[in-house]
């Protein structure tokens, strides 16, 4: 705990001489002046430094409030566009918890990396900049501006991104060990995604309106419930959904057609109604179903379902998914360790 007491005094005072002013007060209490004076003199050269806080401690090295900001500075036109001042503060509150929470555990894995004596070279580096400034289409001139634009040097931004290839390399190495993904498990996702995509993707249907209105009294509500049910009923028992549409719906721009309203995909009708249209079978009757023009009786006169590719298709394409889920997994439960482990002191 002392190395961190006295890590933390560093800090102070390297601030202090980057400003230029830790020499002045020292030299004024040894003054013939006053012990006033030498406040006074303390009180004026602090006021003239410009401190960039520090917001955590992490075993040791420090994370700096400069930092911070410029990693939340993406995010300040979001935060800006909140007009309720209190609701804008408690957002960037939690958003600057949020940015130093990923901010200590990229420490962490980049300590982890130095401890494992992994390394990137500046090839490495010069290959990844290439390949952002290809898929941005920009030369060294406009990858250069549109970096200071952000508040990044190129130098800065070199580092940045050095730091970020050593970080996937050390979860790369430190955490992919414990990812195993085998072929029951490849299977078993083949399995489960065949049972989600045998779900129906759009039905042929047809509906009864039995119109109501806008506020309609109890007797008006139970005459109608009564009308549907007899749908229902006459339907179920053999009677063709289309001709009792014809003679019994109140719907004139469907009736015609046999209460034909085409074939209808998911999230293509309201909610409550998507939940039971989809779950109904082909030649099913449903109702009454509550709308805003009344209540409807339906009827699923054909149904699609979506097809899917073999398993010797798609078990690469499975396999991935499942490392890469796996592999966030086991990192989110490896930093855990990490911090367990590690001194961290917030600040923010």
């Amino acid at each position: 705990m002392l190395f961190f007491r006295r890590l933390r005094t560093w800090v102070a005072v390297a601030v202090a001489i980057a400003t230029g002013a830790a020499a002045a007060p020292a030299a004024l209490a040894q003054s013939d002046g006053s012990l006033r004076a030498g406040r006074k003199a303390r009180s004026a050269s602090a006021e003239r430094l410009v401190i960039d806080r520090v917001v955590a401690v992490v075993n040791d090295e420090i994370l700096l409030e400069s930092e911070l900001r410029r990693r939340m500075a993406p995010l300040a036109a979001d935060l800006e566009a909140i007009s309720d001042a209190r609701e804008r503060q408690r957002r960037r509150k939690l958003l600057g918890s949020s940015a130093l929470d990923e901010m200590v555990n990229e420490v962490l894995i980049l300590q982890a990396a130095r401890e494992a004596k992994l390394e990137v070279s500046s090839d490495e580096v010069d290959g990844a900049l290439e390949e952002i400034k290809r898929q941005n289409n920009v030369d060294d001139a406009g990858l250069a501006q549109a970096l200071e634009l952000q508040g990044y040097t190129m130098s800065s931004y070199r580092n940045d991104v050095r730091k970020q290839i050593m970080r996937m390399r050390a979860v790369n190495v430190l955490v992919r060990s414990r990812v195993n993904v085998s072929d029951e498990d490849v299977r078993a996702a083949y399995d489960a995604r065949r049972r989600r995509s045998g779900a129906i993707s759009k039905v042929l249907l047809r509906h009864v309106l039995i119109a109501l209105p806008e506020r309609p009294t109890e007797q008006q509500l139970r005459a109608a419930k009564a009308r549907a049910a007899d749908v229902v009923t006459q339907a179920r028992s053999g009677a063709d959904f289309g001709e009792l549409a014809k003679t019994l719906s109140d719907d004139d721009a469907t009736k015609n057609e046999g209460g034909e309203l085409g074939w209808i995909e998911r999230g293509s009708i309201a909610t409550e109604w998507e939940a039971i249209v989809f779950a109904m079978k082909k030649g099913e009757v449903r109702g009454p179903v509550s709308g805003p023009r009344g209540l409807h009786v339906f009827y699923v006169a054909d149904l699609e379902r979506a097809e899917m590719d073999s398993f010797e298709d798609m078990k690469a394409q499975l396999r991935g998914e499942l490392y890469r889920k796996e592999l966030d997994k086991q990192t989110k439960q490896w930093l855990e360790e990490q911090r367990k482990n590690a001194f961290i002191e917030l600040k923010l």
